[in-house]
Formats: structure tokens, sequence, C-alpha cells
């Protein structure tokens, strides 16, 4: 009887030493084999389409390309792989964001190595995989009468969150500012609020949150 052929596993993350500790943690599993390694979502894209793995385990905020547009272009052109999302954010519009994007599963970087382990086997096959807190928000959210959903980021304005949606859809501050009949000082104002309001410490991070929020999707 020939032996069962080992998954392969590509493992995205931005942070090398926690990549290397989950490489080891897979390895482990005499069921899986990790072919490849990647420390963001673009390169993680390209390793997916070389060694076309079984499984990819993906982060959630990488610099370049965050992991739900990797995952996008992952599923769309790899119909076979499957992803697993291990990050460290559990909210709501991360999972929705994650989930819209093709992944089958969606774990903490909490989770106990057997865990992952697990969860690797299960989104192999098809099976969608949560941790027990993600999972019971989720029944919650899907059996509860149906609800408008809380808006995305509540703590920017309507206008604010017009502008921050622009900026995730690649508009630079001249277009937004034509976009919405804004003159261009109006525009860097409501910039600034936004940086200021999300905690984040230039342009570039504030459109990563809002992506990986799934503002500015196509």
């Amino acid at each position: 009887m020939s032996a069962v052929r080992p998954l392969r596993v590509l493992v995205v993350d931005d942070h090398p030493m926690f990549r290397f500790g989950l490489s080891a943690v897979l390895a482990s599993s005499p069921e899986i084999t990790v072919v490849g390694e990647a420390s963001g979502g673009g390169m993680g894209v390209e390793l997916a389409a070389a060694l076309r793995p079984d499984v990819v385990v993906m982060d959630l905020n990488m610099p370049d390309l965050g992991g739900v547009e990797a995952t996008r272009r992952v599923v769309a052109e790899h119909p076979g792989a499957r992803v697993l999302v291990l990050t460290m954010f559990d909210d709501d519009d991360s999972v929705f964001a994650a989930m819209r994007a093709g992944a089958l599963g969606y774990l903490l970087k909490a989770s106990q190595p057997q865990q992952i382990v697990r969860a690797v086997r299960a989104v192999s096959e098809g099976e969608a995989i949560f941790s027990p807190a993600i999972a019971g928000r989720l029944l919650a959210y899907f059996g509860a009468p149906a609800q408008p959903r809380p808006e995305t980021f509540p703590e920017l304005t309507s206008r604010e969150r017009e502008v921050l949606r622009l900026m995730a859809g690649g508009e630079g501050n001249g277009a937004i500012a034509r976009g919405l009949v804004l003159s261009p000082k109006t525009v860097r104002n409501h910039v600034s609020n936004i940086l200021r309001k999300l905690h984040v410490a230039d342009r570039a991070e504030a459109v990563a949150r809002a992506r990986e929020a799934g503002m500015g999707q196509r």
C-alpha cells in the first residue's frame, strides 16, 4: 500500500521568529511538510504559484500586501489551495473580510500548537474551522435576527470613512478632493484626523487597516 502524501503547507507571516516557530510546529507533524515561507503577502502569492501548496497559513496584517488581498489572489489563481488565517485580530471586520476573500479557517495566534496542526488538516479536507470564540460569535451573528451591522471604524465621521475608503482604493488626495468636491486642504485635514483617530503612524498603515476591514475592494 502506498504511503499517504504529506500535506504541503506554505507559511506567510512577516514576523521572522513567529514564522520560524510556526514552521517548526507544523513540521513536527509527520502528516505535514512545510514547503516554503513568505515574509509578506506579495511573496506569499508568488510562492503559492510556484510551490502549489495544499494549505496556505496566512497572517493578516503585513506591510506589503495584506492577508485579505493575498488570500483573495491565492484562492482566485489556485482554487485547489486552502487558506487558513492565523492572526492576532479577532474583530468582526477582519473575520468577515477574510471569509469574503475565501479563507476556509480563522485561528488566533494564541491557539495551542496542536489546535493549529488540527486546523491545517481540517482545512486541507475542505472543512471550515474557527477558534472557539470566533465560532461562537459567528453562530450568534448568523442566528440572530437581521440587524444593520455596525459601521466600520465607528470612531470616524461618515465623511472620514468615505475618505478612508477612497484612500484604501488607491486614490491620492487630489483625486479624493475632486471626487468629493472638497478643497485639498479639507482632504488633508480629514486624512490627519483619520490617522489620529485610528492611532496609526502614517497613511500606509491607515490604508492597510482599511483594506484588512474590507474597504477599497473592487
